[in-house]
């Protein structure tokens, strides 16, 4: 994938509009996949256990939408 851009949780909360609480409980549940959403820092870590997630905020994008739009559909349904 070229050009493909990685940006930090921070920025890929507030681009998507969501908490970075939330942008991470998608990426532990699994709705968020790696090395289509969200990738790990390949800079050095302090904690190497616990790296920092890299988001496509692009990808993001899609799958979220998607995501709220099948759970507003199942709700209403």
């Amino acid at each position: 994938m070229l050009g493909v851009k990685w940006s930090s949780s921070e920025l890929a909360a507030e681009k998507l509009g969501i908490t970075e609480i939330k942008l991470s409980s998608f990426r532990e549940n699994g709705i968020l996949k790696p090395g289509i959403h969200w990738k790990s820092s390949p800079l050095g870590q302090k904690k190497p256990w616990n790296p920092k997630a890299l988001y496509n905020i692009k990808m993001c994008r899609k799958i979220i939408n998607k995501f709220y739009f099948e759970e507003k559909y199942n709700i209403a349904a």
